[in-house]
């Protein structure tokens, strides 16, 4: 009985074993690429046999991650860089490089100018309609707040007001915009450290595996801690939502593989780079229920993309009709993501309001220094008439933009730095720059008309004769507004800036700040206008 017990149970496990071999994450692969290769000889859009049968496959990735990927002296190195050419050497390809960064790797997807994307790129809900993300994920990380010791940053209680150095496209940064932060922006997370050490920034947001490289420094170390993190993200490399299904499906089941047998592991370890989450990735790939090739579908072994969904605004379901509609009706991509979200939808507002502010305060002072430097200018005492013209020579002959971060500086040296303050700055600079203008054509007037012989209401005449001087340097002040976002003002440029961080519909967003200032200095003509005609009355004759 024993005898026929064992033959009846190594019967029943024969089936079992065949079927485990056949679902194996391996003989699946096999199956795929074979199949792959055989349709060589028929053109097809698919990208798997596209990859396969060209013998490259276009990998875009980021030129400066410390450990993760760099490109110096025309050589590539770093983590993502080797599972790329693990990727490649298993499909039996070659790997073609490209640059990318957190602003274009999704779009570069989209145009089909690359097949893959490998370049830190965290895996969140908001990403998860815009590319196909292959799981199992490769690496994990979140987002921390670097800043020195001495700053007094422990938590987002701290965070309102101040500003925080981050790159563009940043899954993070509708986050610290949701909690007040104000953001200047990068394309390179590599920029950064070099910002924190000159000055430009207090506070900088990356993964703490960007900066694992730079806290390990004991330099940097001594003077940059981290102050809290946040946002614990998946990695994941990704590929466009069409024509990609063959080869996500294939990057998925080498995914597991590379887990289960610790390729990625071992790769990490080569770098010197955190393998906590790579260790606990190759237990569950060496799971029974996760060894599989139905393994990367099972939510027990993969994953779930981190929410980043963003509380709409009550409108955000018309903005997304009228968005449809106009895609449908007039083949333009009109994308409005500053009304759809209350994050967005609050900086858009804001930004608003404070470019009000900005030109109102730019129009007043650049007016007062008008008239102060005019009078000065025009006075017949040599002093102060020395001293305007020397400030005026100055101004003159200083960019704008040099003129604002002078001015911010010496608003930090003063005061701290908050918005209201980088506010004030560029207001003083806006005035002192075209008031400076205005002050040279009053104080021409005058010794132009103390030279005619006007003695009587002289400061007035003077102000009549420059009237269309005066107003080309209001309506110029108005215009220079969206250069304060340079010192980080946070205006309508700024606010638009940090929605287009963290969502899509970048070309709407400057043609409607195009369509915003144009409105703008439209009225700024006209009341000017009205304020040229009252300056020139005492012209007209009684």
């Amino acid at each position: 009985m024993r005898w026929w017990l064992a033959l009846l149970t190594l019967v029943a496990a024969l089936p079992a074993s065949a079927q485990s071999s056949a679902q194996s994450p391996d003989v699946e692969l096999a199956k795929m690429l074979d199949e792959a290769r055989a349709s060589c000889s028929q053109p097809a859009s698919d990208r798997l046999v596209r990859i396969l049968c060209g013998g490259h496959i276009r990998v875009g990735v980021r030129d400066f991650y410390p450990l993760f990927a760099t490109h110096e002296n025309n050589t590539r190195q770093g983590y993502e860089i080797d599972v790329a050419d693990a990727i490649a050497a298993r499909l039996g390809v070659e790997a073609d490089f490209s640059l990318v960064n957190a602003a274009n790797r999704i779009p570069l997807l989209a145009e089909d100018r690359i097949d893959v994307a490998i370049a830190t790129m965290g895996h969140n809900t908001q990403r998860s309609g815009q590319v196909r993300f292959v799981r199992p994920h490769y690496y994990q990380s979140e987002t921390v707040l670097v800043g020195a010791p001495a700053l007094k940053v422990s938590s987002w209680v701290d965070v309102p007001e101040r500003t925080i150095c981050a790159t563009v496209g940043n899954g993070s940064n509708a986050e610290l915009v949701a909690h007040g932060a104000r953001l200047m922006l990068f394309d390179e997370a590599g920029l950064l450290p070099d910002r924190l050490r000159n000055g430009t920034c207090t506070l900088a947001a990356q993964d703490n595996s960007f900066f694992a490289a730079s806290l390990a420094d004991p330099v940097f170390a001594k003077s940059f801690v981290e102050k809290f993190g946040f946002a614990q993200v998946p990695w994941g490399m990704a590929v466009a939502r069409t024509g990609s299904d063959r080869l996500a499906r294939a990057l998925d089941l080498m995914s597991a593989i590379f887990h289960r047998d610790g390729v990625f592991l071992e790769l990490a370890r080569r770098h010197k780079i955190a393998t906590a989450f790579l260790e606990q990735q190759k237990a569950v790939w060496n799971r029974l229920d996760c060894n599989i090739a139905d393994g990367p579908n099972r939510s027990a072994c993969i994953l779930p993309a981190l929410n980043s969904e963003l509380k709409p605004t009550r409108f955000a379901l018309p903005v997304t009709v009228l968005e449809s509609w106009v895609e449908a009706h007039l083949d333009i991509d009109l994308q409005l993501p500053m009304l759809k979200t209350e994050s967005a939808w609050s900086l858009f507002k804001s930004g608003v309001a404070t470019s009000l502010l900005l030109i109102a305060g730019a129009l007043a002072a650049t007016l007062g220094f008008a008239l102060l430097l005019g009078a000065a200018q025009g006075a017949r005492t040599a002093l102060p008439h020395v001293l305007a013209r020397m400030l005026t020579i100055v101004l003159q002959s200083s960019p704008i933009v040099l003129t604002l971060v002078i001015a911010s500086a010496l608003s930090h040296a003063l005061f701290p730095a908050t918005a209201g303050a980088a506010i004030c700055s560029a207001i003083v600079a806006l005035g002192l720059t075209n008031g400076a203008n205005a002050g040279q054509a009053i104080g021409e007037a005058m010794t132009s008309l103390r030279a005619e012989g006007v003695r009587d209401g002289l400061f007035g005449r003077a102000l009549a004769r420059s009237a269309s001087q005066i107003v080309s340097f209001l309506v110029n002040a108005a215009k220079g507004t969206p250069t304060a976002s340079f010192i980080g003002a946070p205006e309508l440029l700024t606010a638009l800036t940090d929605i287009s961080s963290f969502s899509t519909g970048r070309v709407t967003t400057y043609w409607l700040l195009l369509i915003f200032y144009t409105a703008v200095v439209m009225i700024v003509v006209w009341l000017c206008r009205r304020l040229q005609a009252w300056l020139e009355q005492p012209q007209v004759p009684a």
